[in-house]
């Protein structure tokens, strides 16, 4: 009853933070959802909410005042993505960004190797990601429901495993790399229609600081 109880709560205050505070910036939003919440807390939320990448990033926020410096670089980098790779779809969620290519760029349909043109998209990305050093890239794999679970499930891991090697090879430090595979179990558009298929088979990649981040943030905001 209490991690309930809890989850509500936590539930209904990103719900305020995201809505309720429509005229604050991205920057003061970070610093307030991290402040409110924590790793728990942002697991909680992106299992309410159904979006993996919102649940993530809330869970890495230091909030306070060095997560608002920590939004102010992530502003800054979010503005330099959506420039060099416009295939892209790029928000900025509370400390973090989102960028979430559909997988008809990436890859053909039903399998996992990149395309040329999957491989240019992430040429222009990895060219931001090295000017940012001090930040942790999560790779998160999406199918729509078409076929079965488990061969959704493989799918999605194959699809965030060849972007990450491929991103590796390009010099991003294996280190600030993470994957996961989602399979069909988390859509963020409607599955009972073409359009929404199509969203929900993506490839996500979360943005997040570092720990050398956090530590001169923490020193900039003192």
């Amino acid at each position: 009853m209490n991690k309930l109880k809890m989850g509500l709560v936590v539930v209904l205050s990103a719900a305020f933070i995201f809505t309720g505070c429509a005229s604050w910036n991205k920057t003061q939003k970070g610093a307030a959802v991290g402040t409110a919440t924590g790793g728990a807390a942002g697991a909680v939320i992106g299992r309410a909410s159904g979006n993996t990448a919102l649940g993530a990033i809330i869970g890495a926020a230091v909030g306070g005042a060095s997560g608002a410096v920590i939004g102010r670089q992530m502003d800054k980098q979010a503005e330099e993505i959506k420039k060099t790779v416009p295939d892209a779809k790029v928000e900025r969620v509370g400390e973090g960004i989102v960028v979430e290519f559909s997988s008809n760029v990436l890859f053909g349909f039903d399998k996992s190797n990149l395309s040329d043109e999957a491989k240019a998209n992430l040429n222009k990305l990895v060219i931001v990601l090295n000017s940012y050093p001090d930040t942790n890239i999560e790779v998160q794999g999406h199918t729509d429901s078409k076929g079965s679970q488990a061969y959704n499930q493989t799918l999605s891991e194959q699809r965030a495993g060849a972007v990450s090697g491929y991103l590796s090879g390009k010099g991003i430090a294996y280190n600030r790399l993470a994957t996961k595979g989602f399979g069909e179990n988390s859509p963020k558009y409607a599955n009972n229609t073409a359009e929404g298929q199509i969203q929900n088979r993506r490839v996500e990649f979360l943005i997040t600081a570092n720990e050398n981040m956090k530590k001169e943030a923490q020193k900039n905001a003192n």
